[in-house]
């Protein structure tokens, strides 16, 4: 479903992306682990837009992405959660929820979407005319969630859903991205740096160092490397 090859991105003369390659099957769970400045969030700026590679090629159900303007690659089935969540604070959980139904199969499939991701997150539907600036971080975070979900999405990309969050609301978060890959058959692209988590619910995983993918496989082959347990698990 998607192909990374070879990309390459800097910033002014700094390289964040070196000869990154990166491959994502059709109902694939892939996760990207890495410590803070390894380029795993300008992965993810590429694929959805925000950021141009200056070489490689990234290429969607066989479609060059680099020639879709990044505000039609969301009606291509591509959803991407950013890092910190960025809800829109001065407006209601239902409100940001309707902001990511904008793509033409979000529109479509509204009405199935909020009964959805209201029955898998039941506290947004006790707080669906609460401001999203006012909820907790957890509960922004399935605000996030949700609003990528809303565009009916074939592809969900999770950076960092942990993120200032404790460690039961990580649990449950997790539990519910498993949850939504088996009921939707979504194809799920996780950026993380909670190795143990990310590595565990994933079918295969990339660590990406310095711009530089250094190791890939299995989850189970990850979770045993010894560079993997040292680095990452503090084994």
């Amino acid at each position: 479903m998607l192909e990374l090859d070879d990309v390459h991105v800097a910033y002014g003369g700094l390289k964040a992306l070196a000869g990154v390659s990166v491959k994502v099957g059709a109902g694939d769970f892939v996760s990207i682990i890495g410590p803070n400045g390894a380029g795993k969030t300008t992965l993810f700026k590429c694929i959805s837009g925000i950021v141009a590679p200056v070489q490689g090629t990234i290429r969607f159900d066989g479609q060059d992405l680099t020639k879709v303007p990044a505000a039609d690659r969301p009606h291509l089935g591509i959803a991407h959660v950013p890092e910190g969540r960025q809800v829109f604070p001065n407006l209601s959980v239902l409100e940001n929820l309707e902001m990511g139904a904008w793509t033409y199969a979000g529109r479509r499939d509204w009405t199935d979407n909020l009964e959805y991701i209201l029955g898998l997150f039941p506290v947004l539907a006790s707080r669906r005319d609460q401001l999203a600036g006012t909820l907790s971080g957890g509960e922004q975070q399935m605000v996030a969630i949700g609003r990528g979900l809303a565009s009916s999405p074939r592809l969900l990309m999770l950076d960092e859903p942990s993120m200032g969050l404790a460690p039961t609301i990580v649990d449950s978060i997790f539990e519910r991205i498993v949850e939504i890959r088996r009921d939707k058959k979504l194809t799920v692209l996780l950026v993380e740096q909670r190795a143990v988590e990310a590595l565990q619910s994933c079918d295969r995983g990339y660590v990406l160092e310095t711009g530089r993918v250094v190791l890939e496989g299995g989850h189970e082959e990850l979770l045993s490397d010894d560079r993997v347990r040292k680095a990452y698990l503090g084994i």
